[in-house]
């Protein structure tokens, strides 16, 4: 056959008659295994870029791909005379079009894993948009459900340019790549996005949408997106804490501003750790006294303010001289201003209050944060510790002033701020006496506000711990022994499900429920459990899930719940490290298959060369 016969039978046939194929395979397989895969799967689950910006012979950097091709082909003699000018038929694999075809035909084996995984079970959506470094609008899409041995995953299947964000638009997008991967809206049991209008909006967002559909996908609310709320909600409304917050940023801007301050504020703590050191202040030990910044806070996380406190308090003094001398030698008027006004705002009473304050608040706040990016936690334990949250803010307002004044008193006095009498009557704006006492002003309008407003925020925000479908699961908490069982709220979740459950399979349920419950209490492995995701692995795992196939299923709808989009979130900050502005003009397929690979990089190293040649076969599209 031709060249041209050869082109045309792999457009219209695919990979199996590539007249190349079998070069490839020999290409591939006549070489060590380390090589086949230290190529396209090195890069790909690294996130490197293939292509060099001058790949001629005579290039003293011919890229990455061929870079690391020239080192391993100088370990083996076989992969010499095989690769690169030495590759039979000049069948080098160095041509951009094949490379990107082979990062599809790898994209595609992982999102075939998947696929196996998911087979036609239910499982949740998880959608959010954002924009990339060329300005393309760009839509991730992952999904959550449970696998063949009971544990819950959440997989990356796509990111998708799309032209708006109407919520139209999106869901066009999002029917497309679920129908290529053979999966549809009737499988979907749960959906979850960010707060924004165009997502969760009552009439017109995604969400109803997909309700429209199928209505028992049911939504829940990002409960990361919801905590980050709360704060932000107090942030607006209490004066106090308002100020707050903007004056940090600023000391950090101004601190931070140059290289000489930024050195001058290392210099600063290397001297005060010193001297504490000499003088026994400071312990020595593995981990301890480490050289530190100020940590910037971000744009969108609430959980960064709290590092940023934690820095301003271990640098204090040596921010307070750095401030000192932008306030005198700052290099313009308004420099010098700025860096008055924060000093006087910083040694204030006031200040160290909100400090500590805060401090104890975003504690309790970023502990839950931070179990909220897990990807295996179910939608019981998180309403669990949300719950747990607030019961620790309620002790922190009954208990928390008193606890917080000394350490604030120890503070101002390490640092040379004047302290209040807290019986005395506290001077306001503008020096002006009022007839409330300091007590009053700090207790009162300040902490049990603002504790106060954080709990309201908690409630109105976590409606879902409260409503009837959390009601209903966690009557199959396995916690204590089952102690929370309940049939009767187990069967009526069960009617919520109504495709998966019709009148015959209920009457089942409800048998089978019973001897479950009786069965396991009796038998110690199912006694010490923590929660349901430990319940449905070691159903799997005592084959009890086909014996109770109905309660495994009932159990499985309730693991798939959406408890935070942090997985896709994590895919746009990978999707930030592949395509920069050095790699801004990368396609929109090219984008989606590396990007998949380089996600689910688990799935990506268990692909086989071999198994990439048989079943996968190339569009013609990318031909």
């Amino acid at each position: 056959m031709g060249q041209k016969g050869g082109r045309d039978a792999f457009v219209s046939q695919g990979f199996d008659t590539w007249n190349k194929k079998n070069a490839f395979r020999t290409h591939v397989g006549n070489v060590d295994s380390f090589h086949n895969k230290a190529r396209e799967k090195l890069l790909l689950k690294t996130g490197l870029p293939f292509r060099g910006n001058e790949e001629s012979v005579n290039s003293e950097n011919r890229g990455l791909y061929i870079e690391v091709l020239k080192a391993i082909r100088e370990t083996s003699e076989d992969i010499f005379n095989n690769t690169l000018e030495n590759a039979p038929k000049n069948n080098q694999l160095i041509c951009p079009k094949i490379q990107k075809e082979l990062v599809q035909c790898f994209a595609q084996e992982v999102l075939l894993s998947i696929h196996q995984e998911i087979g036609q079970d239910v499982f949740t959506l998880l959608v959010d948009e954002s924009s990339d470094v060329s300005k393309k609008e760009q839509m991730a899409i992952v999904l959550r459900y449970v696998d063949s041995l009971g544990f819950v995953k959440e997989r990356f299947i796509g990111v998708v340019h799309v032209k708006d964000t109407s919520s139209l638009t999106l869901k066009n997008a999002l029917n497309e790549v679920l129908t290529s991967n053979k999966l549809s809206f009737s499988q979907i049991r749960g959906q979850g996005y960010d707060g924004a209008s165009n997502m969760r909006g009552e009439f017109n967002g995604l969400k109803a949408l997909i309700l429209h559909e199928n209505d028992t996908a049911f939504y829940v609310h990002c409960f990361a997106h919801q905590l980050q709320l709360v704060v932000v909600a107090v942030a607006k409304k209490h004066d106090g804490v308002s100020d707050f917050f903007e004056q940090i940023p600023l000391v950090v801007n101004v601190v931070c501003a140059s290289c000489k301050r930024k050195d001058m504020l290392r210099e600063q703590a290397r001297q005060r750790v010193q001297k504490g050191l000499c003088s026994g202040e400071l312990e020595t030990g593995r981990g301890l006294n480490q050289e530190t910044t100020l940590v910037r806070v971000g744009d969108t996380r609430w959980g960064s303010h709290f590092n940023t406190l934690t820095s301003l308090m271990k640098l204090f003094a040596d921010v307070l001289v750095v401030l000192e001398f932008v306030k005198v030698d700052g290099g313009s008027l308004a420099n010098r201003q700025q860096a008055s006004v924060i000093l006087a705002y910083f040694q204030s009473y006031e200040f160290v209050f909100y400090l500590y304050m805060m401090y104890d608040i975003l504690h309790l706040t970023g502990t839950l944060s931070k179990q909220l990016q897990k990807k295996d936690l179910d939608i019981l334990e998180v309403a669990w510790m949300v719950r747990g949250t607030m019961d620790a803010l309620q002790s922190l307002r009954d208990t928390g002033f008193a606890t917080i004044l000394p350490k604030v008193s120890s503070f101002c006095q390490r640092h040379n701020i004047a302290t209040l009498e807290l019986h005395d009557f506290y001077i306001g704006a503008r020096n002006r006496t009022n007839t409330k006492t300091n007590r009053f002003h700090f207790e009162v309008e300040i902490f049990k506000t603002v504790v106060d407003m954080q709990l309201t925020e908690y409630r109105d925000r976590f409606s879902e711990t409260s409503t009837q479908l959390l009601e209903y699961m966690g009557a199959l908490s396995p916690c204590d022994s089952f102690s929370q069982f309940d049939k009767s709220k187990l069967l009526k979740l069960a009617k919520l499900y109504k495709y998966d459950f019709d009148d015959s399979d209920l009457i089942d349920l409800e048998g089978q429920l019973e001897i479950f419950y009786h069965s396991s209490i009796k038998d110690e492995r199912f006694t010490t459990f923590k929660g349901i995701s430990e319940l449905s692995r070691l159903m799997v795992s005592t084959w009890k899930h086909q014996s109770y196939h109905l309660v495994y299923k009932l159990l499985k709808l309730a693991l798939i719940l959406l408890v935070a989009t942090a997985s896709v979130e994590r895919c746009f900050s990978k999707m930030k490290l592949l395509k920069t502005d050095l790699r801004n003009k990368i396609g929109d397929e090219f984008l989606n298959d590396a990007l998949l690979c380089y996600v689910e990089t688990e799935a990506l190293v268990k692909v086989e060369n071999e198994k990439v040649i048989q079943n996968s076969a190339i569009p013609t599209a990318n031909r």
